[in-house]
């Protein structure tokens, strides 16, 4: 690591491996030309874990009264380097706006906030009762019939993704819902990408560089040991192992 620009809390960003397969970035200062340079020295150190990764972009710890984000150009620099943003953690109007435009799912914040304890003697606050949370919204498969070339992504917020062609290598799908390829499939594949378990992935052709459910995930170097390897597959969660299965 460069000592010019060390990695401590005065950063602008801060890398974290969750317990899945998505990287989570927390940005602690809007400044994408400093972002820039430590993501290069990042990615000198390790190439290939930079390779398209799946990516959190965390918000919520950014500093207040920064000027405006340019979100658009954040998740720029960070395909730049490989880092394919699916999702941000937003607290602030602004940024949750922001997302909706592009099209990016919005995470509620990391951690619980701290809460002034009530003076001695002061009433409790009269607590309101938790809101029903909203119901999910469904929207309709979305169908591609068009190869998915390599270093293109094709999302499917809040349904399923349906796929007529081949998918090549450096390709990326993502769905809330199911994924379906009904051609060989050689790129990645994150279905369930919002938590759900009950998610699958089918294709004709298993050639996968990745397949994610809800986080979980197996690479290439795994689906290739596979005794399915090549074949047509349903792939589910069982617990935290995804189980690959013959058409």
């Amino acid at each position: 690591m460069s000592q010019a620009e060390p990695l401590d809390q005065a950063s602008v960003f801060q890398l974290k491996g969750s317990m899945l397969a998505i990287t989570v970035l927390e940005l602690a200062q809007n400044d994408l030309d400093r972002l820039e340079r430590q993501l290069s020295v990042k990615v000198a150190q390790a190439p290939n874990f930079f390779q398209n990764t799946p990516l959190i972009l965390a918000l919520d710890k950014l500093e207040q009264g920064a000027e405006a984000l340019d979100l658009a150009a954040l998740m720029a620099v960070c395909r730049r380097h490989g880092l394919r943003t699916l999702a941000i953690r937003a607290s602030r109007a602004e940024h949750i706006a922001a997302a909706r435009i592009l099209d990016l799912p919005v995470l509620p914040p990391s951690g619980a906030r701290e809460r002034p304890l009530n003076p001695a003697g002061s009433p409790p606050a009269e607590q309101k009762k938790p809101e029903k949370p909203a119901e999910p919204v469904t929207k309709p498969t979305k169908v591609v019939s068009t190869p998915v070339r390599s270093g293109q992504q094709v999302y499917a917020p809040g349904g399923d993704l349906l796929v007529l062609a081949p998918v090549s290598a450096g390709a990326e799908l993502l769905a809330d819902g199911n994924i379906h390829v009904y051609a060989p499939m050689r790129g990645r594949a994150l279905a369930g990408i919002k938590g759900n378990t009950q998610a699958r992935i089918f294709c004709k052709q298993l050639a996968a560089e990745l397949v994610s459910i809800a986080g979980h995930y197996k690479v290439a170097e795994d689906l290739r040991r596979d005794p399915l390897w090549g074949e047509a597959v349903h792939i589910h969660l069982s617990g935290d192992v995804l189980n690959i299965t013959r058409l």
